[in-house]
């Protein structure tokens, strides 16, 4: 019979299960069980073990049993007793056999040890003392209800917040009610098209990203590409040749009009005008992918294009960029007419996002902790931005950078031919990056620029000139030398 029980929770403490053997003493029995379990890897190095009381009244042995055993496995080095830490599984170092050769193995080929891939922010920079705060802020204050099942809009608290900042940060005009929380763009999609509230097929830009036309896809939606050129994508493919988008049924187009995707560069104002004009004869809608939107360095602001017709243009926005990617959150702000339609795809119930991070997300926003960190992270990724453009100044003069002024990451113009052969010396060399063509749509009229699209937000700080060093070695030579 245990000796005792407790009561308390806190005094409990984990669970462990052991299976003990039925013959012996209990001492030598529970000692035997621990080292097996730790051992095998059931219990790692620095699991906390249950306090001598709980484990013997889960076990039916004497607390002096439990004591005894612990230290027993102390004395031998399988755990460690620190005074307030209680005890715990010890760090214990697995000797490794020597090679032969006493050379250290070289590392293995195509390793990433550089990751300048696009499309993710700079993990170590994440707020999370100002984020924690916002948590534990939004949750204390939260009604009752929001522990509820969720509402497919989403919480209240968050669409108010984003209405405000959205208008104020990045000229859109929505209400609350117009607004739909989502788990980021590639569910926005989903939801739009393979919840059938948009139709197809979707005119898009001849340069995207393959994981969002694999989503088209998948929902039967078929793609049409556009021109591109300096401007942007070229609006008046959608009404004017043989065979344009407009006469092979799209009545909704998707674009990047702040910072077109990835070859950089706003929608010029013109083009900008005619994509809502098209839409408005059209009876369709404008998708506008504001994935960067509130990055820019060398010019002013480009506003969202919503702004010029909130009845027709979907505005598609998320976190993933400025604040993390796992935090699955963003929001589409609708057209008052696909509001229903699109609630009706989402379902009664929220099943995407949680409540906790909803709740915060407003808190972050409205306490401007968000502005903070936007001007925070604007200032860290020029200085970025333009240590590239240095160091590629100086050791690479004959490659052209392009898409600047705004984002992420940046073109690199490479000769013709050389794309392949670049991307693969790169990852020789442990330099995570992609080719401009990965990106390309298969059906775009245009002829393909070779070029790298180098994200110059993800490697840490003290990761970041060397993964330049480690990009410069890769580079083709200038055709001069």
């Amino acid at each position: 019979m245990p000796d005792s029980r407790v009561n308390s929770a806190s005094e409990a403490g984990s669970d462990l299960h052991l299976e003990l053997s039925s013959t012996g003493p209990r001492r030598a029995a529970v000692a035997s069980a621990l080292r097996e379990a730790v051992r095998s890897g059931r219990l790692t190095p620095g699991t906390r073990l249950p306090p001598y009381r709980s484990l013997a009244g889960d076990l039916g042995v004497a607390r002096n049993t439990v004591a005894d055993a612990y230290a027993e496995l102390v004395a031998e080095g399988w755990l460690t007793a620190r005074q307030g830490s209680g005890t715990r599984v010890a760090e214990r170092v697995v000797a490794k056999p020597r090679r032969a050769s006493g050379r250290v193995p070289d590392r293995k080929v195509g390793a990433v040890v550089h990751d300048l891939r696009q499309g993710q922010p700079d993990a170590t920079s994440f707020p999370r003392a100002a984020w924690a705060a916002s948590v534990r802020r939004a949750v204390t204050a939260a009604p009752h209800d929001a522990f509820a099942p969720g509402d497919p809009r989403g919480r209240d608290e968050l669409r108010r917040a984003l209405a405000e900042y959205l208008a104020r940060a990045r000229g859109v005009s929505a209400s609350p009610d117009q607004i739909v929380v989502c788990a980021g763009f590639a569910h926005g999609l989903r939801l739009l098209f393979g919840g059938g509230v948009l139709p197809g097929p979707l005119a898009v830009e001849p340069y995207g990203l393959a994981f969002h036309r694999g989503i088209l896809t998948d929902a039967g939606v078929r793609t049409i590409p556009l021109g591109l050129d300096e401007w942007g994508a070229q609006i008046g493919d959608l009404a004017s040749h043989p065979g344009t988008a407009s006469r092979r049924g799209a009545r909704a187009v998707l674009l990047t009009p702040a910072h077109q995707f990835p070859t950089g560069g706003p929608l010029h104002p013109t083009r900008r005008a005619a994509a809502v004009d098209w839409a408005r004869g059209r009876g369709g809608v404008v998708l506008e992918d504001d994935y960067d939107g509130e990055f820019r360095y060398d010019r002013e602001p480009v506003g969202a294009l919503q702004g010029l017709d909130p009845d027709h243009v979907v505005y598609l926005g998320s976190v993933s960029k400025s604040l993390s990617p796992a935090i699955r959150l963003g929001w589409m702000v609708l057209p008052p007419h696909l509001v229903d339609a699109t609630l009706a795809a989402k379902g009664i119930r929220e099943a995407w996002t949680g409540v906790t991070d909803q709740l915060a997300l407003a808190e972050f926003i409205a306490s401007g902790h968000y502005d903070k960190h936007i001007r925070r992270m604007r200032q860290r990724y020029r200085a970025r931005r333009n240590l590239l453009v240095g160091t590629l100044a100086e050791r690479a003069p004959h490659i052209t950078v392009t898409g600047l002024a705004a984002g992420l990451h940046a073109v690199l113009r490479l000769p013709p031919g050389t794309e392949d052969s670049t991307v693969r010396a790169a990852t020789r060399t442990g330099v995570a990056l992609d080719g401009l063509a990965l990106f390309r749509h298969p059906d775009s009229p245009q002829p393909h620029r070779d070029g790298l699209v180098v994200g110059y937000a993800t490697p840490p700080d003290h990761r970041y000139r060397p993964a330049l060093d480690a990009l410069c070695r890769a580079l083709p030579p200038s055709p001069d030398v």
